[in-house]
């Protein structure tokens, strides 16, 4: 293990003063120095950092700022509402190498929409929904990548298996041909402690390295997509592979936080820290 010392205690940029991107220019810097703070994430705990891959979110803004995006070298965007996520998809077919992850909880009366347009689902947790979206992807003729969310933090405010039935949900997914099953995803506490929000991400890493050897043939558990703007540095030093960031990239969003995510945790979130927690890895 390097000696993290140096790197331990960097003090981020304040939620809610992500710089704005309204130019190719400002996304490059933006995501510039996302990837580098993902670099250094990666050093603290001897990662190498091509093997976190970085999915910008694009959720609340508009097509002139995603097409920014996209000249800037997005061709993968994440976007939590099917319906935005669809209206975006339609009006920017003529980007053909864009695609789009929907990370958001999905209802099975929105599976057809999903299904035609998304090249990713993030947020799996339940056969219902897998039954229809294999259906609609059959009929189709396409395939999709998939991740199983799990409900880490305990909260009853998200969505999410309990980490005791991921491993019967897995053991079902082949009967879902189409749904190509790449990892498990969470959301951690919304909360400027790292000690409270840490644990979120290795209870994930844990449970998918006792299931990984067991999982059923065509069900993969390589992926660990864990950790947003505010935490993404603390999943990767807990071993994601997936890190969803939005403001970072694309700036402060005009909502606050409270509005996203309504239980969150009244106090700033970790950015508005110093990051000093050791890894427990």
């Amino acid at each position: 293990m390097p000696d993290q010392t140096e790197d331990l205690n960097i003090l981020h940029a304040r939620h809610g003063r992500y710089p704005q991107a309204d130019s190719v220019e400002d996304f490059r810097r933006n995501l510039a120095a996302v990837q580098q703070r993902i670099v250094q994430a990666c050093h603290r705990v001897g990662r190498d950092p091509a093997g976190v891959r970085l999915l910008p979110v694009s959720k609340t803004f508009d097509e002139a700022h995603l097409r920014l995006a996209y000249a800037a070298g997005c061709r993968l965007l994440g976007e939590n509402k099917v319906q935005e996520a669809q209206r975006k998809w339609e009006a920017m077919t003529d980007l053909q190498d864009l695609q789009w992850s929907v990370i958001g909880h999905l209802q099975t009366n929105k599976a057809k929409q999903v299904a035609r347009f998304a090249s990713e689902f993030q947020a799996l947790d339940s056969l219902r929904v897998a039954e229809a979206l294999d259906r609609r992807l059959r009929i189709l003729d396409r395939q999709m990548d998939v991740f199983v969310q799990v409900n880490t933090s305990g909260e009853a405010s998200k969505y999410g298996l309990a980490p005791d039935d991921v491993a019967a949900f897995l053991e079902a997914m082949p009967a879902f041909p189409t749904l190509r099953v790449r990892g498990l995803m969470t959301l951690a506490l919304f909360s400027a402690d790292a000690l409270r929000v840490r644990p979120c991400f290795v209870r994930l890493r844990e449970l998918r390295d006792r299931l990984r050897h067991c999982a059923p043939d065509g069900v993969s558990l390589q992926e660990l997509s864990m950790g947003m703007s505010g935490d993404f540095e603390v999943a990767i030093e807990e071993g994601s592979t997936v890190v969803r960031v939005g403001q970072a990239i694309f700036g402060a969003r005009a909502m606050p936080d409270a509005y996203y995510w309504p239980t969150a945790d009244a106090r700033p979130p970790i950015e508005d820290t110093l990051l000093s927690i050791t890894p427990s890895r």
